[in-house]
C-alpha cells in the first residue's frame, strides 16, 4: 500500500506541474487523490512515464531558477571588487572559483586552471574563498585575502595550495616563508572587508546550490567539483562563443 501510495502522489504531483497553477481545497485533493490512485491500479504501466515527467519539470524549474540567479548576481559574481582576481583583468572569459585550502580537489584544480590561463590569455580568475572545512580553513582564507593589502594574494594563495592541510600555525609560517609582515597580516585580518567577502561567498553558494568545493561559474555554466582541463575548455569555449 505504501508503494501505491507514493506512486499516486508522484502522479499527482506530474499532473500539478504541468497543469496551470491553481489551489485546491482539501476535499478536491482527496478526489484527485483518489482518482490517481484508480487510475494507477487500472493502468499501472503510466506510473514510470509519471515519474519521468515530474523528473523533467523539475529539472526546467531548477534551471529557470538557476538562470534567474545568474542573472541577477551576474555583476557581482564577475566584477564583484572586493574579490581577488588573477589572469587578464580584460580578458573576455569570467571563470569564478569557490574553494577552500584544506579542499584536497582544489588543491588538483589548482594546476588545471594555470595550464589553461598559461594556453589562454583571454581568461580572468576571480576567487571566491569559501572556507568550510574547519578553523584552519576559515583562518588560511581570512590570513589569504589580508594579504592582499601587501600586494602578495597571488603568491600566498599558491604556497597555501601547496600545503598538504592548511591550520593556523602553517598558514603562518608559509606567510613568513614570502616575506609577509606577519604582525600587519594578523591585524588585516579583522578587516570588514574580509568578513564581507566571505559572507557572500555563503549566500552565492546557497543561491547557486554547490554543495562542496571546487564549484566554477563559467560564463551561463555552474561547474560543481574538479573539472578536467579539457572540459573546461568546452565551457569557456561556450561561454566565449555566447558572450558571457
Amino acid at each position: 500500500m505504501k508503494k501505491i501510495f507514493a506512486g499516486c502522489t508522484v502522479l499527482v504531483l506530474a499532473f500539478a506541474n504541468i497543469a496551470s497553477a491553481q489551489e485546491f481545497t482539501p476535499e478536491q485533493e482527496a478526489r484527485i487523490m483518489e482518482l490517481a490512485l484508480e487510475a494507477i491500479l487500472a493502468n499501472p504501466e503510466i506510473l514510470p512515464e509519471a515519474i519521468d515527467i515530474l523528473q523533467r519539470r523539475q529539472e526546467e524549474l531548477q534551471s529557470q531558477s538557476l538562470s534567474q540567479v545568474l542573472s541577477s548576481r551576474r555583476d557581482i559574481l564577475d566584477h564583484d571588487p572586493n574579490a581577488p582576481v588573477i589572469g587578464n583583468p580584460d580578458g573576455d572569459v569570467t571563470i569564478v572559483e569557490f574553494f577552500d585550502y584544506n579542499c584536497p580537489y582544489c588543491k588538483q584544480a589548482a594546476p588545471i586552471l594555470k595550464a589553461l590561463m598559461d594556453g589562454d590569455n583571454g581568461i580572468r580568475l576571480v576567487y571566491r574563498e569559501w572556507p568550510i572545512l574547519g578553523e584552519g580553513s576559515v583562518f588560511a582564507a581570512r590570513a589569504a585575502l589580508a594579504s592582499r593589502e601587501q600586494g602578495k594574494y597571488a603568491e600566498f594563495h599558491q604556497v597555501l595550495m601547496d600545503l598538504p592541510r592548511v591550520t593556523e600555525t602553517t598558514t603562518l609560517s608559509a606567510a613568513e616563508s614570502i616575506g609577509l609582515d606577519i604582525e600587519k597580516l594578523v591585524r588585516d585580518m579583522d578587516a570588514p572587508e574580509i568578513d564581507a567577502h566571505i559572507a557572500l561567498s555563503m549566500q552565492l553558494t546557497q543561491e547557486l546550490g554547490f554543495q562542496g568545493t571546487p564549484s566554477f561559474v563559467i560564463g551561463n555554466a555552474v561547474a560543481p567539483g574538479l573539472i578536467p582541463l579539457d572540459q573546461l575548455k568546452v565551457l569557456v569555449a561556450q561561454s566565449r562563443a555566447s558572450g558571457n
